[in-house]
């Protein structure tokens, strides 16, 4: 049997591993950091944080996932470009070519975790890694179990991941594989060193088991005063993470939730957050994570003295941290919040068009809600010349197992049941596109979030965007009246309208493979020519 160390918790024969390695189970971050660097596998900055480098793969592998098309899920799953089907025999095949190459490795780092904080709702995981470093983001992202729930754990689901073997396998589409097996119980992770995916591949789990409980699971980050909550969806470089931190409401969770018969409820354990142009002026709490040893931090360029230089993207845009959520001290101590009052769907809109805050109907927020619209910004991808949308139903549709319409459903019912309300904010350009016009300043965005929020944009006028259909105010508390209707911050009113119909034309073009499976009233909801 494998030397076991720190809680042991079973041993591993009974995934199919037969090693003489070392097996370390359940270690806290500090020791696994501290693993990580006597093995090579990382260093620590000058304030004590790990620093990592995941190779090529800085991001996820869209095109590598897969899905076991097996019996018990098949007509639950939305099968496509997104959701990409395999067989079970291909998942045999890899499962088996994993377990020989782990069962080979010197060292494997065990953890024994749950997703989710609601209790009735967590899901018992077990993490079976490689690296040492990958175990502490494991442990750092997950829900950490007490010593007496550690007795009693029992995996409904384990992810085998063997970051260093890359596949030789026709029937995949590169040496990169991320497949989920939901009948087995199991994912496997091959080829990619990007942590992200260990997190994610459970979030694609849970988003299949609780929508059949009634449960909206949501890629959105939340916080609260306790009286008042808010959750935030958007795309990566929206502002959900930036926005969600605020001095004055305390952080549920940064990135996954579930909103169930008793509120909201965090997934996760901790917070990986982008840390791309991060300053200490505008993100003192997550500036404050990178200093603390037990922070894991991917491709982040440091200088000679070990300090981060967080402006630096040389290694990739997408650099991360992740931190256990005890590093924030303005949260909540359960990870939980009451029922949301408001709903904000964040955008970065690099043609200019959409007003920085508007308000939406049911229809309309079930609308944007299956959009998941943002843009890149010219230059940030070879070829991009010019603003370019990007929709991604539901704020996540690589992790959404189900038909988007589902969680539209189950969004609509809750915001209805519990008299939500649903804002879109814009956190892009204002006054022309991108390279014409100039981003909206953080402290507008944060004035009209707070307003909506605190319930200050109740009684003032709106005026209706005849495109678009949402209800725009006309005045804001801390924000000036000009900015707030975007065609009047154009020098070219003409301008401004042939781009907003070339931008209403991408939404109705792309919700085109949506339609089918929505209301009348949603599909209503469009823009209109």
């Amino acid at each position: 049997m494998a030397k076991t160390i720190g809680v042991p918790s079973g041993d591993l024969r009974s995934n199919g591993i037969v090693t003489d390695a070392t097996t370390h189970w359940n270690l806290d971050t500090m020791k696994l950091i501290d693993l990580a660097v006597a093995r090579g596998e990382g260093f620590l900055s000058a304030h004590g944080a790990l620093v990592t480098e995941t190779g090529e793969r800085t991001g996820r592998s869209p095109n590598d996932k897969f899905i076991v098309d097996e019996e018990s899920t098949n007509q639950d799953v939305n099968w496509g470009d997104v959701n990409i089907s395999t067989d079970l025999a291909t998942f045999e095949r890899m499962k088996a070519q994993v377990i020989n190459y782990l069962s080979e490795r010197d060292s494997l780092f065990v953890q024994d975790l749950y997703c989710g904080a609601e209790e009735s709702e967590a899901l018992p995981i077990r993490v079976i890694n490689q690296n040492a470093w990958h175990n502490a983001f494991a442990r750092n992202m997950f829900v950490r179990p007490s010593a007496e729930q550690l007795v009693e754990h029992q995996p409904q689901f384990t992810v085998y991941h063997a970051p260093h073997f890359e596949a030789a396998d026709e029937t995949l589409n590169s040496q990169c594989f991320v497949i989920v097996n939901y009948a087995a119980g199991e994912v496997i992770i091959g080829g990619t060193r990007y942590a992200g995916e260990i997190k994610k591949s459970i979030f694609s789990v849970m988003n299949l088991i609780l929508p059949k409980k009634g449960i909206l699971p949501m890629h959105c980050s939340a916080n609260t005063t306790g009286e008042n909550t808010a959750i935030f969806f958007g795309l990566s470089g929206t502002g959900k993470t930036t926005l969600s931190a605020d001095p004055n409401r305390a952080l549920i969770g940064d990135d996954e939730h579930g909103w169930g018969s008793n509120g909201i409820f965090n997934f996760e354990g901790g917070c990986y957050a982008k840390l791309i142009n991060l300053s200490e002026e505008d993100e003192p709490e997550i500036f404050g994570t990178t200093k603390r040893k037990g922070t894991v931090l991917e491709n982040i360029v440091v200088d000679g003295d070990g300090v981060p230089d967080f402006f630096d993207t040389s290694k990739t845009q997408n650099t991360r941290g992740s931190y256990p959520i005890e590093f924030i001290d303005n949260r909540t101590a359960d990870s939980k919040g009451g029922h949301p009052q408001n709903v904000i769907f964040l955008t970065c809109d690099a043609f200019g068009v959409l007003p920085p805050i508007s308000r939406l109907t049911p229809s309309q927020a079930a609308y944007h809600f299956i959009s998941g619209y943002t843009a890149k910004v010219a230059g940030t991808e070879i070829g991009v010349t010019e603003p370019q949308a990007t929709f991604s139903a539901c704020f996540g549709e690589p992790f959404m197992p189900m038909h988007p319409g589902v969680y539209a459903d189950l969004l609509s019912s809750k915001m209805a049941e519990y008299g939500a309300t649903a804002w879109l904010i814009n956190t892009g350009w204002s006054g022309g596109a991108y390279g014409v016009g100039s981003r909206m300043k953080i402290r507008y965005t944060r004035a009209m979030l707070n307003a909506a929020l605190d319930g200050d944009l109740d009684g003032v006028e709106y005026v209706v965007d005849g495109r678009f259909g949402f209800e725009i105010p006309t005045s804001c508390p801390g924000v000036p009246d000009e900015i707030l209707i975007p065609r009047g911050t154009w020098e070219d009113g003409e301008a401004f309208d042939a781009t907003a119909d070339k931008l209403a034309a991408m939404f109705n073009a792309n919700f085109e493979r949506y339609a089918a499976g929505v209301s009348d009233e949603v599909n209503a909801a469009a823009p209109q020519m």
